[in-house]
């Protein structure tokens, strides 16, 4: 029987601890399918815009070598999305073990027969640290206000 995993995320800006995840899913089921969150679930769910269209995110995801098949997720429930994909386990960053999120997503995976499996969640790189430098460089990179160049260059 094969043991078909499923793992979710946004995949932006995508980084070694997105790789991690996909890499130790793959070990641990016989099919793994990648969701990958689109736009509009994002700005729901987190309140972000992504930085890589959903498109782009999905193609990146679909190519990677440990993923046999990747979709695009356009529901915040992850149970309607068992329903249509019938995965046997759910895999998730071990940022949400302990959690009411996780506990929720666990008494509801039970209920259907899903086993939720947590991996570490890669401290050193994630998605906001890599939105933090990018707005930091933006705001290092922008113009100065042309009153404050105009005020020190006169002086």
């Amino acid at each position: 029987m094969t043991r078909i995993g499923y793992a979710a995320g946004a995949f932006d800006l995508f980084h070694v601890g997105h790789l991690n995840i996909l890499r130790h899913a793959r070990a641990a089921c016989d099919h793994l399918i990648a969701g990958v969150v689109s736009d509009d679930m994002l700005r729901l769910t987190k309140g972000i815009s992504p930085v890589i269209p959903v498109s782009e995110r999905l193609e990146i995801v679909r190519s990677v070598r440990w993923v046999d098949e990747a979709v695009v997720e356009t529901v915040p429930d992850k149970l309607e999305m068992w329903r249509e994909l019938r995965f046997d386990v759910f895999f998730k960053g071990d940022d949400w073990r302990g959690t009411e999120k996780g506990a929720r997503l666990e008494r509801e995976f039970d209920a259907v027969g899903v086993e939720v499996v947590y991996f570490p969640y890669t401290v050193a790189t994630s998605s906001t640290a890599l939105r933090r430098a990018l707005a930091a460089l933006d705001h290092l990179s922008a113009p100065e206000p042309r009153e404050r160049r105009t005020a020190t260059t006169s002086g």
